[in-house]
């Protein structure tokens, strides 16, 4: 393990020798601070929905228009993603990754202290824009930073920042936000990016991907079929991931009996931690085996969740557990289509790819509220098999369309 430790950090090692940064750190020393990042991006995305019924009567806005403040920053976060990572692939990771986190944090302190709608929807936007700037060039990082063999255990431990954000981040946010009010719990998310900044800016080491590749070789993912495979099977399967955990209050509702707040938080908690080791398990499994095995036992996973779900949705304890299986599931999708991408990339085109995928699955999670919204007319059951069938068809088109030329990829 220690000579492959040693050749991960030749990688990065002329920088280093020039004076520029201290001592090279393992590179899972390095791989962690990227998923404190990580932690904060997710908490922010998680964190606001929580406080929207105080932030609705702070600003005296509608429902609706509380709500678009989590859809302004999902599409921030899709749309400006591969945007912001063809732009920036020239540069430093190190100045990318920080640049990233700070405009979070800027986001955040502009939600925190403005009291126009505009102007707090407007903040959401450039929040939403770190968030994506950040994730797609800290993947893309940390893959660099540990070769290609641990690829899939070192992206598993970036977006392992962002699960945790489930089990520690949002509850705490929450907890901050009911003591002192919403806009302590966005102080609360700016001071927490502010800080990650400051580490990532003493202690990363410079890293360059490519600086020789010109801007078409940068963005010719965007007109490569390999690539495109890729992201409609993470479209499809973030479609079926998210349908159940966004109308999770209503599918479960015959379960969640006359405490639906508490029996929801631990539903949450649950997910977050199954979600954890899942995703670090996938990880590791798509860095011995093919990926895209993993992406299609996962993606069978989850359809095969959903069918339990149906049946067990009434009894409490037996939700408790379906909903350890999906998080499990569900967060083994991710990582090893991260693995599939990055293999695909072209000099230089690393951040970009890994930016259109996770871009993939916001967009999943995007049209998977409007898709649930349309269900829940006739009924929140319905939620269930339609989530099902979209995992199968992400299952079946990964096996149908294969990649080629990756590592590790038949």
């Amino acid at each position: 393990m220690a000579d492959n430790d040693t050749a991960a950090d030749a990688q990065t090692r002329p920088a280093e020798e020039r004076g520029e940064t201290p001592p090279a750190l393992p590179w899972r020393a390095r791989t962690a601070m990227l998923s404190l990042g990580a932690f904060v991006v997710g908490t922010d995305g998680f964190i606001i929905v929580g406080l929207l019924p105080e932030i609705r009567s702070t600003l005296h806005v509608g429902t609706g228009a509380a709500g678009q403040l989590v859809s302004v920053f999902s599409l921030a976060y899709a749309l400006l993603g591969p945007v912001l990572a063809a732009a920036t692939g020239k540069l430093p990771r190190r100045r990318v990754l920080v640049t990233g986190v700070a405009l979070l944090a800027v986001g955040n302190a502009v939600t925190a202290s403005a009291h126009a709608y505009g102007l707090v929807l407007g903040s959401r936007v450039l929040a939403g824009a770190g968030a994506s700037l950040y994730m797609a060039s800290a993947v893309a990082t940390a893959s660099h930073l540990a070769g290609e063999a641990r690829r899939g255990r070192a992206i598993a431990m970036v977006t392992a920042g962002a699960t945790l954000a489930l089990v520690l981040g949002a509850p705490l946010g929450t907890l901050i936000g009911g003591a002192w009010g919403w806009q302590a719990a966005i102080w609360f998310v700016a001071a927490v990016a502010t800080a990650v900044a400051a580490v990532l800016a003493v202690l990363l080491p410079p890293v360059q991907l490519d600086a020789g590749a010109t801007l078409r070789q940068r963005i010719a993912p965007l007109a490569d079929g390999q690539v495109l495979r890729i992201l409609v099977v993470t479209l499809v399967a973030f479609v079926g991931v998210f349908l159940p955990f966004t109308y999770m209050s209503a599918v479960f509702e015959p379960a969640l009996g006359g405490n639906p707040q508490s029996r929801l938080a631990l539903l949450l908690l649950v997910f977050g931690i199954a979600a954890t080791g899942g995703n670090l398990g996938a990880g590791a499994l798509a860095d011995r085996y093919d990926p895209r095995r993993v992406v299609i036992g996962a993606t069978i996973g989850i359809a095969a969740v959903c069918v339990l779900m149906m049946a067990v949705r009434e009894t409490f304890p037996l939700v408790v557990v379906a909903m350890a299986f999906s998080g499990v599931v569900s967060y083994s999708v991710i990582g090893p289509q991260q693995h599939r991408i990055i293999g695909q990339a072209p000099p230089g085109g690393a951040p970009l790819v890994a930016s259109l995928n996770t871009s993939a699955a916001y967009l999943g999670n995007f049209l998977s509220s409007a898709l649930g919204a349309l269900l829940l007319t006739r009924s929140a059951a319905l939620a269930l098999p339609v989530a099902a069938g979209f995992a199968a068809g992400a299952a079946l088109l990964t096996w149908l369309l294969p990649t080629r030329g990756a590592p590790n990829e038949s």
